[in-house]
């Protein structure tokens, strides 16, 4: 019998997720139990109300959930009232400075604010914000950084450790709560790993707010996705986390496809298809490599969670296909076809994808399967008519 997809949620190998107070960014739930979500930041400029609409346009249908927007001037945070309205996901305003972005943003019509401590440091002009939040109704993250941090409160602490980071949020919420605000997200983010998972342990177990997760200035991809993976995945795994940004240097589109697999991995995020496939070594004989590719490309826009295996040859080909839901072992200049655990085919290596994909139509197109899947399972040439590529 094929083995589950995904792994469970409720796994007793990993601790619950840390229960937490709820709060909404217009239609979306964060914390209380609702799924994480997946943030990004828009890197047009906010001022251009066309092109961030735009991106912020791309960025959904790659599956972003909320979106941030840098506010550094009044022509910016004016701009935020044509954008927040026609923005198919909530927007966070990104307030750093000066207190009075943050009140024009609220004007505005934003779902949420972003407050950096570091550098907002007068507190009448926090209640101020406070106020003027709580009579819309819109949450406020603190969200605190390592590269910014209040030189007083790392002065304190010596240095930027995880104890002043979590510090500075805590002391943040404190002024928020007395002026009878609660509806607060808390981030502490770091580059150094140790720092930032540290300081978010801090903050989990001192208040009740839900927690946005981050490793800051992550770096170009090929670093930043491993730092990001290893920060943010092991804090869900320890239950801690209600919302992600990972923060890498070039398209947003990225950050956001790497915070989906982030969240697929740990068993977070049950949508689409996970493929397996080994690494190839000498014994593979078919063109592994590509016919992976092949197979995530054809199969990327599948919302059902399915497990496919493309594996190269004998040793854990069989093993590895016939515990996931449909797959490919590879053999000499061909491979053999799993469904659910057992053998349906033998194919030479040019038909194996095709092979493997009409199966699956087949099962997606019976009761037990989900329908419309022409476009999902569309063949080399078709993909390539819509747009898309297969290399």
């Amino acid at each position: 019998m094929a083995a589950s997809s995904l792994p469970s949620i409720a796994s007793p190998l990993r601790p619950p997720r840390r229960v937490s107070r709820q709060l909404r960014l217009r239609q979306v739930a964060v914390g209380g139990g609702a799924p994480v979500t997946v943030q990004s930041m828009t890197k047009t400029d906010t001022r251009d109300v066309a092109a961030t609409l735009a991106e912020i346009g791309r960025l959904a249908r790659a599956g972003c959930e909320i979106i941030r927007l840098a506010v550094p001037d009044e022509e910016a945070a004016r701009a935020l009232g044509q954008i927040a309205p026609a923005a198919p996901i909530p927007v966070i305003a990104d307030i750093h400075f000066d207190h009075r972005l943050a009140l024009l943003a609220l004007a505005g019509g934003v779902d949420g604010l972003r407050l950096n401590p570091g550098n907002i440091r007068d507190r009448a002009k926090l209640r101020e914000v406070a106020r003027a939040a709580a009579d819309r109704g819109v949450p406020i993250r603190i969200g605190v950084n390592a590269g910014s941090l209040d030189p007083a409160m790392a002065a304190r602490h010596g240095g930027v450790t995880a104890e002043a980071l979590a510090e500075s949020a805590l002391a943040e919420a404190a002024l928020l709560e007395a002026e009878g605000f609660q509806d607060i997200k808390v981030a502490v983010k770091a580059f150094d790993l140790d720092v930032m998972m540290a300081a978010t342990r801090l903050v989990a177990a001192r208040c009740p707010y839900p927690l946005h997760l981050g490793v800051t200035e992550a770096g170009l991809p090929e670093e930043g996705v491993v730092r990001s993976a290893i920060g943010i995945g092991a804090l869900l795994l320890e239950g801690l986390g209600d919302t992600i940004r990972v923060s890498l240097t070039g398209d947003a589109a990225e950050e956001v496809a790497v915070g989906i697999r982030i969240l697929r991995s740990v068993g977070l995020r049950r949508g689409g298809p996970i493929i397996v496939s080994c690494p190839t070594c000498g014994r593979c004989q078919i063109p592994l490599a590509a016919m992976a590719r092949e197979v995530e490309q054809r199969t990327r826009d599948l919302d059902r969670p399915l497990q496919i295996a493309v594996m190269g040859c004998a040793v854990n080909g069989p093993g590895e296909a016939r515990q996931a839901d449909f797959g490919i072992a590879g053999g000499k200049e061909g491979g053999l076809i799993f469904r659910k655990g057992q053998v349906v085919r033998t194919l030479p290596a040019s038909q194996l994808v095709d092979g493997l994909l009409a199966e699956i139509r087949q099962f997606l197109d019976s009761p037990d399967g989900a329908s419309g899947t022409d476009r999902l399972l569309a063949t080399p040439a078709e993909t390539s008519r819509q747009g898309g590529s297969v290399t």
